[in-house]
C-alpha cells in the first residue's frame, strides 16, 4: 500500500458501471438478503455518471432482466418502445434488396433502449440495495497481496500535470481491497489487458476479435417516424471484403439511433470507418429518415466479436471477467446485454458461494463452471462459426452463415478460428487510396463537430493518457509503410500527422478529444500505441445514446 493513499475494505469491488457490473452488484445484495447475511459491494464507474460512458445501439432481449427482476415493468425500467418490423437490406450504391431476416435477428419481444438510461436506471436499483457506487473514479492499477492474488484496486492520481509534476489541486488515489474484486471493464479494458498477461489468461485461446460502432442520435421529422422500425444493412458502401453493417432503430418521441459497426480486421489501411459511416447516411434508401432532423449526439466504442472460441480464462486468484471485457457478444443477433447481464448474475451465484466457503482458496473457479451450464454459453457455441466465416468476403459469409444456422443449426462438427486484427493490415501502396466526399453539415459531419456533441471533456492539464512505445515507430513504420491509418481509424481526431508540407512529418497525439472506444490500442498494426485511463470523470458524457 502507498503511504500516501487511503484504504477501503469491502468483501467484492467491481471495477466498471455498464450493465454486467451493475448486474452483478445487484444479484449479489440479492442473494445476501435472501440469505440474511451482510455483503459489502463497491462499484467503480470511471465516467461523470452511470451511462456517461455507455453507448450501443440498442435493441434488448429481456430475459435477463427478467432473471434479475421480475417486476421489472413495476420497477419502471426505462424499456419504452417494443420492437416492430425487421428488415435487413442489401445495399448497392443506389439500390436496396430486403433480404430475408436470419431467425437471430428476429426481435419479437425485444425492445428499442438507450442503453445508458437503462443503466441509469440499474444503478438506481443497486443503490437501493445498498451497492457503494463511485462514479467519476478510474481505476487504474491492480493491486496485489503477497501470494500474488488480485487484492483490489487503485484510482488514478488527480491533479498530475502534463509534466509529470504534482499540481496545487494533486489528490493521490483511493486503494480498494477486496476479498475477491471483479472487472467488468467493457471492451478491451486497460486492467483486463495486465491481468490477461500476468495471468497467461489467454493461452490456447484464439485471439479476441473486434469492431468498431460509431452512433448518431437524431430528433426526425414526425411524419417520417415510426416507432419500433428496425433496419439493418450489409453491402454498400463497404466492400464485399470489409465486414460491417448498419442499423437503424426508432425510439420514442422521434428519436432514431443509427450507427455503423466495421470490423476491425478489414486490411485496407485508407479505409476511415467513421467517413463510412457518414457515406452510409447518404444513399437513397436511407437519407430519406434524416432529411428535415437535426442530430443530436454522437460517440463510438469498440466491441468484442471474437465470440466462443475467444473467451479467454474467465477467472483467476482474486478475480473474475464478465461482461464485454470477457467477449460476451452474439455477432449474428448484434446482441450483448442480456449476455453481459447474465454472466455479471452468474458471477454473483458464484462469488457469494464462494465468500461463503473458508476452505474455498483465492480464486472462484466454479464461475466458469457455472457459465458453461447456462443458456448463455449455449447461445455462443451456436453461432461461433458465423463472424470468422466472413474472412472469405460477404458473399461467402452469408452463405455460410445460411448453412450454419439451417443446416446445421449451430452445431457443425467443427469451429473456425480467429486471428488478431491488428496484424491483417497491408501496405499502403498496394490498396486503393480512398477518397471521402467532404461532409455537408446538414446529413454529413466532420469528427470534430461530432466529437464536440458527445460531450467529451479532459481536464486540460493532466498527462496524456495515450501513450507510445516507441516514438520513432509512428513515423518509420504506420507513416512509412501504413500511411498513419490511426488518422483515420480513430473516429474523434485524436491521432493527426502534421508537419508534412515542411518534410518532416511527426504524430500529434490529441488526447482531449478521445472518446475512451479503445480502437487505436486494438488495431495499431505494430501494437505500439497504449490505452490507460485518464483522470475519472473525463471523456464522453453521452446523453440517451
Amino acid at each position: 500500500m502507498r503511504s500516501d493513499r487511503e484504504a477501503m475494505e469491502y468483501d467484492v469491488v467491481i471495477i466498471g458501471g455498464g450493465p454486467s457490473g451493475l448486474s452483478a452488484a445487484i444479484h449479489l445484495k440479492q442473494l445476501a438478503a435472501s440469505a440474511g447475511q451482510e455483503i459489502s459491494v463497491c462499484l467503480l464507474e470511471k465516467g461523470a455518471e452511470i451511462g456517461s460512458h455507455i453507448l450501443s445501439g440498442a435493441v434488448l432481449e429481456p430475459g435477463a432482466l427478467a432473471e434479475l427482476f421480475p417486476d421489472w415493468q413495476a420497477r419502471g425500467a426505462p424499456l419504452n418502445t417494443p420492437a416492430g418490423e425487421d428488415r435487413l437490406l442489401f445495399l448497392s450504391e443506389a439500390g436496396a434488396i430486403k433480404l430475408p431476416t436470419p431467425p437471430q435477428m428476429g426481435n419479437h419481444g425485444n425492445y428499442i433502449i438507450s442503453l445508458g438510461n437503462f443503466c441509469r436506471w440499474l444503478g438506481e436499483q443497486a443503490e437501493a440495495l445498498g451497492v457503494e457506487i463511485y462514479p467519476g473514479f478510474a481505476a487504474a492499477e491492480v493491486l496485489y497481496r503477497e501470494d500474488g492474488s488480485v487484492k483490489g484496486v487503485a484510482t488514478g492520481d488527480v491533479g498530475i500535470g502534463k509534466d509529470g509534476e504534482a499540481t496545487a489541486n494533486f489528490q493521490p488515489g483511493m486503494e480498494l481491497h477486496a476479498r475477491q474484486t471483479v472487472f467488468a471493464e467493457g471492451c478491451h479494458g486497460s486492467l483486463t489487458k495486465i491481468l490477461t498477461a500476468k495471468f497467461n489468461l489467454r493461452d490456447g485461446i484464439d485471439p479476441q476479435t473486434y469492431g468498431i460502432g460509431i452512433k448518431e442520435l437524431w430528433e426526425i421529422d414526425p411524419a417520417k417516424h415510426q416507432p419500433g422500425l428496425i433496419v439493418h444493412t450489409v453491402g454498400w458502401p463497404l466492400t464485399s471484403d470489409t465486414y460491417g453493417g448498419s442499423f437503424l432503430y426508432h425510439l420514442e418521441n422521434n428519436m432514431v439511433a443509427v450507427g455503423m459497426v466495421v470490423g476491425l480486421d478489414y486490411k485496407n489501411p485508407w479505409l476511415s470507418p467513421f467517413e463510412e459511416f457518414q457515406r452510409y447516411k447518404t444513399h437513397p434508401s436511407i437519407k430519406g429518415f434524416f432529411e428535415g432532423g437535426r442530430r443530436i449526439s454522437y460517440g463510438a466504442r469498440a466491441l468484442s466479436e471474437g465470440g466462443y472460441q475467444s473467451v479467454p480464462k474467465l477467472s483467476f486468484p482474486g478475480g473474475l471477467l464478465i461482461g464485454d471485457t470477457a467477449g460476451f457478444l452474439n455477432v449474428p443477433k448484434i446482441k450483448g446485454t442480456h449476455m453481459a447481464m447474465k454472466s455479471g448474475m452468474v458471477a454473483a451465484v458464484a462469488l457469494f458461494a464462494h465468500l461463503g466457503n473458508p476452505d474455498a482458496g483465492t480464486e472462484a473457479v466454479d464461475y466458469a463452471a457455472q457459465l458453461k451450464g447456462s443458456w448463455l454459453w449455449t447461445e455462443l457455441y451456436q453461432v461461433r462459426n458465423i463472424r470468422p466465416a466472413f474472412k472469405w468476403g460477404l458473399y461467402a459469409g452469408l452463405a455460410y452463415g445460411a448453412i450454419d444456422t439451417y443446416l446445421f443449426r449451430g452445431k457443425a462438427p467443427w469451429t473456425m478460428r480467429h486471428h488478431s486484427d491488428h496484424s491483417q493490415l497491408k501496405g499502403k501502396n498496394v490498396c486503393e487510396k480512398i477518397n471521402y466526399p467532404k461532409p455537408d453539415g446538414k446529413l454529413t459531419f466532420d469528427r470534430l463537430s461530432s466529437v464536440f456533441i458527445s460531450g467529451t471533456n479532459h481536464e486540460e492539464n493532466q498527462r496524456c493518457h495515450l501513450t507510445l512505445k516507441d516514438q520513432s515507430v509512428a513515423i518509420d513504420v504506420n507513416y512509412a509503410r501504413y500511411g498513419s491509418p490511426e488518422t483515420r481509424y480513430c473516429p474523434a481526431g485524436v491521432y493527426e500527422i502534421i508537419g508534412e508540407e515542411t518534410g518532416s512529418p511527426r504524430l500529434q497525439i490529441n488526447g482531449q478529444n478521445c472518446l475512451h472506444c479503445k480502437t487505436c490500442d486494438i488495431k495499431d498494426p505494430t501494437q505500439n500505441i497504449t490505452w490507460t485511463v485518464p483522470e475519472g470523470g473525463g471523456g464522453p458524457n453521452y446523453p440517451n445514446m
